[in-house]
């Protein structure tokens, strides 16, 4: 799978799937894409330098979503 197919495939799954859920599990990306978790990984870590995703941590869990969604969004960039 190449890069850009990865990209619109990503943003069009998760883009549908926001009025549920902001935030996703590494698998749950690796099954949108269809790859294998090594794979997967190079381009999710792409998206994410690129700003495509953006990677979030509560210290004990990771996920990813779209940049600016999410109940934490506009609490997160308060000063």
């Amino acid at each position: 799978m190449e890069y850009e197919e990865a990209k619109a495939l990503i943003v069009e799954k998760l883009t549908k799937k926001l009025k549920t859920k902001s935030k996703f599990y590494f698998n749950d990306l690796s099954k949108i894409l269809e790859l294998k978790p090594r794979v997967a990984k190079k381009l999710i870590n792409q998206l994410v330098q690129e700003g495509v995703l953006e990677y979030w941590s509560s210290g004990s869990t990771s996920m990813y979503g779209l940049p600016g969604t999410g109940k934490q969004a506009g609490a997160e960039h308060e000063d």
